[in-house]
């Protein structure tokens, strides 16, 4: 298993240029990507992958790799250097594409109450498509197929702040969905979950359609929705590979401050 760290490694994609992968169709192209904060601070260091179109697969890592600045950095939250990102075709550094973004990639945040802002679940659900220049008519058929899609079908008219940490969760998601993107971005999606929450978040994640990237900590929620993991350490892509095996190398996990998860443990 020792050599998990480099031999899952997919060396195709270490330093290649975005127009060097064997798939120029991927839903997600990273090609040495760096990013460094006006503090000084390197958040991402040389990092190179691609995701599949329809793919769902896991980013983990300790506090501080560099998960969620990658995410800012997929949606053009941060800009950095053309070249590094594709999104569906779409560079985030270049602002005509950056534009566009949001008719392909959705990002549902780590805290539900970031996302959550109107009077009721219907009108946040709205929101989205409404200012992507959708009808009224158009918005409201979006919100009851989100709301459906996500479990929640009677909770239009519900006010968010009186949700419970799953519902506001699934609210959030549904948000997201109202605007089908083609790629969904979940920053910690199980944080904070009790069981039946959690099992109902792995069941509606399951079923959704799409390319998916998760970032999280919970390594028994990866088990449960991804075939193949990230593992990102101090801005760098220390390990990638299939999702069972990757998380049962005991070395690799404890170089990277994780755990075996306990199903995989022997």
């Amino acid at each position: 298993m020792r050599n998990a760290e480099c031999g899952m490694r997919n060396e195709s994609t270490q330093g290649v240029p975005a127009s060097g992968f064997r798939n120029p169709q991927s839903a997600i192209r990273i090609s040495s990507l760096s990013h460094r904060y006006p503090d000084g601070r390197v958040a991402l260091d040389d990092v190179s992958f691609a995701v599949e179109q329809g793919e769902c697969v896991a980013i983990v890592g300790p506090n501080g790799a560099g998960k969620t600045t990658l995410f800012l950095r997929l949606c053009g939250v941060l800009n950095g250097t053309p070249g590094q990102v594709a999104v569906n075709g779409l560079d985030p550094a270049i602002a005509d594409h950056r534009k566009k973004l949001p008719e392909v990639i959705g990002i549902v945040f780590q805290n539900p109450d970031d996302q959550l802002f109107s009077p009721t679940v219907a009108e946040d659900v709205a929101f989205g498509p409404l200012n992507m220049g959708a009808t009224v008519e158009e918005a409201k058929t979006r919100v009851v197929e989100a709301l459906q899609v996500v479990g929640m079908p009677d909770a239009a008219e519900r006010v968010p702040f009186q949700l419970s940490g799953g519902e506001k969760r699934r609210a959030a998601l549904a948000g997201v969905l109202a605007m089908r993107p083609s790629i969904l971005l979940l920053d910690e999606p199980s944080m904070f979950l009790d069981p039946r929450g959690r099992r109902e978040l792995v069941t509606t994640i399951r079923e959704l359609s799409g390319t998916k990237l998760i970032a999280t900590h919970d390594l028994d929620f990866v088990l449960d929705t991804c075939a193949r993991v990230l593992v990102l350490d101090a801005g760098k892509l220390a390990a990638e590979g299939p999702a069972e095996k990757l998380l049962a190398d005991t070395e690799l996990m404890d170089k990277h401050g994780l755990e075996v998860p306990y199903r995989l443990r022997r």
